[in-house]
């Protein structure tokens, strides 16, 4: 999956200029109607070089020598064998060359005008569209209850002239199948923009082949989240969990522009993991409090779950599950799939995706119930009044409702203020102690 994603730029280029697919820029979690296209969705930082790990290079090397089929083989044998430890290393290293191009995509989102007083991932994505927009072919946008993301979502027509927007409007209890009527509405609109730019019908059964590939996907995420994270034995040690953990929730955003493969990708994983645990291979954590750093879309100080390491916990990303984006999408043989998307999008704003105060607030303190959490440090966004207006009521609710202890950390660009995030956290699991 780490291969797959940083070197994405080669896979991609090759499917634009070889294959003749259109590009489709996507983010938050909404490849599905690309892929329903027969076209390429792509988070654009892929199109970015990467510094890639030595073991990854080998693996680029075996695949061109012996094919993709004996190179997995190969790669299990060195799983079995875990030697020297090489699979937490390859981690740290794709998660720190991850964030290295986001710090470089946000200083050019400035750089080029984006005003330094909008969060993080705002600059860093129009970083990322002002340095690979031209071989973009459109944009598709699902607009929101967050005037700061549309009007960035605009500022993009500049760069990519094809914008595609898929509106979702407020889901209103007394007036839901008008709602309902809307939302299908805009994704119909999509599908006939997005059928215009790639030359491609999107058919009832493209759009349920999709649905269920991607169900599959959530299936695998979920059983992630929900079994591997429960769990008082970890396939690795914590800190190497938790950028398993932030891997999936930055290629979750395009399925590193391979549906079938990142399904496979996810099968594999939890399969590993779950051999690994029934083997004793890994890490006892029973002694070692769950604790829910979120959100980390829009930018999160990656340190924070080595430092909470160090410091005895263990930390967990689940952004994706707390704002509804692994919820299954309704797939039945009599079904309208177009009906089925616009349920899931109207559900997944209805969580909180669209910035509701008390939508949000329930998600995570559902989340946190259900998954046990024993503590909650919360990554307040510079710049996001959409999300941040919510956060000090959640952290009432937390600790009135669930007496779960939380924290306010503030986050401005990765690298910054390390130290005192340290001092914070320092004395917050001191709590757990």
């Amino acid at each position: 999956m780490s291969y797959n994603f940083l070197t994405g730029r080669d896979y991609l280029t090759k499917r634009k200029q070889k294959e003749k697919k259109k590009l489709i820029s996507v983010a938050l979690g909404f490849p599905d109607l690309v892929f329903a296209a027969n076209a390429i969705p792509v988070f654009p930082i892929r199109m970015e070089k990467f510094k890639i790990n030595l073991y990854l290079m080998a693996l680029n090397s075996a695949t061109s020598l012996f094919g993709w089929d004996l190179t997995t083989k190969i790669l299990g044998i060195a799983r079995q064998l875990d030697f020297l430890k090489v699979v937490e290393k390859v981690l740290d290293d794709v998660v720190n060359s991850i964030n290295d191009k986001y710090n470089e995509m946000y200083d050019l989102g400035v750089e080029n005008g984006v005003p330094s007083d909008l969060c993080y991932g705002v600059n860093a994505l129009y970083g990322m569209h002002k340095s690979r927009g031209s071989v973009l072919d459109a944009n598709l946008n699902f607009a929101m209850r967050c005037g700061k993301w549309n009007k960035f979502s605009e500022s993009l027509q500049s760069i990519v002239p094809n914008q595609i927007w898929v509106n979702i409007p407020p889901r209103e209890a007394e007036n839901e199948d008008k709602t309902l009527e809307i939302m299908v509405n805009n994704v119909k609109k999509a599908i006939s923009e997005l059928e215009g730019i790639t030359g491609n019908y999107i058919t009832d059964n493209s759009l349920k082949k999709q649905f269920r590939i991607g169900n599959q996907v959530k299936r695998f995420y979920k059983t992630i989240l929900y079994e591997i994270c429960s769990s008082d034995f970890y396939p690795c040690n914590p800190a190497t969990f938790a950028e398993i953990l932030a891997l999936l929730t930055i290629s979750f955003q395009d399925y590193n522009s391979n549906a079938q493969r990142y399904l496979e990708n996810m099968s594999q994983l939890v399969t590993e993991m779950r051999e690994r645990i029934k083997k004793g291979i890994g890490m006892d954590v029973s002694d070692m409090p769950r604790i829910l750093i979120a959100p980390m879309f829009g930018g999160w100080e990656p340190e924070t779950h080595e430092i909470i390491y160090e410091l005895g916990g263990r930390a967990l990303y689940a952004d994706w599950e707390i704002l509804g984006l692994i919820d299954e999408i309704s797939v039945s043989e009599n079904s309208d799939p177009v009906e089925d998307y616009a349920r899931f999008l109207l559900d997944a704003s209805k969580k909180g995706i669209g910035c509701d105060s008390d939508a949000l607030t329930n998600s995570y303190l559902n989340f946190v119930k259900n998954l046990e959490i024993d503590g909650i440090i919360i990554n307040q966004l510079f710049g996001c009044p959409s999300l941040s207006n919510s956060y000090e009521i959640l952290k009432s609710k937390i600790k009135s409702e669930l007496e779960v202890p939380a924290i306010v950390i503030n986050f401005r660009k990765i690298g910054e203020n390390v130290d005192v995030v340290k001092a914070q956290l320092r004395t917050y699991m001191e709590i757990f102690k």
